[in-house]
């Protein structure tokens, strides 16, 4: 009798189950998809409405001064985004990019608070920089919103 119990006893299943895997993954997923909108890097600012059309999409990521409303300037590139940045420090750190891919975008982002003079002087540093064009960054979202 003991030894017909012994045989129908079921071998172990020696399978993995995967399906706990799965599930936290796609938590994982779904985490990143909500929190990834919420890592804007930069200075934050108001930017001026403008119905222009977009510039398309590039490689590239674009080099932005970024101009608050003290007339503070921040750049995206070789620093600390959230630091502000003097004047030869961006004519450096912008030259430096410019020479490794000239073709890079240039482009001023300033608060619409800002005076008008302040957003010539850092296009004036961009262009003592060596940059062949710049372009001026506005919000187009704001029109869609009225």
């Amino acid at each position: 009798m003991a030894q017909q119990r012994q045989r129908q006893r079921r071998a172990p299943m020696a399978e993995i189950n995967v399906v706990p895997y799965i599930d936290v993954m796609l938590v994982l997923l779904v985490i990143f998809m909500i929190t990834a909108p919420l890592l804007s890097q930069g200075v934050k600012v108001d930017l001026p409405e403008a119905s222009a059309t977009p510039l398309e999409a590039k490689d590239k990521e674009p080099i932005v001064l970024t101009v608050d409303t003290e007339g503070n300037y921040y750049l995206n590139v070789g620093g600390d985004e959230k630091k502000p940045v003097d004047a030869d420090e961006i004519v450096r750190r912008v030259a430096i990019v410019l020479d490794r891919s000239p073709d890079t975008p240039v482009l001023v982002g300033a608060d619409t608070q800002v005076n008008y003079g302040a957003v010539v002087q850092a296009m004036v540093l961009l262009q003592q920089a060596g940059a062949p064009s710049v372009g001026l960054k506005t919000d187009p979202s704001a029109l869609e919103r009225k």
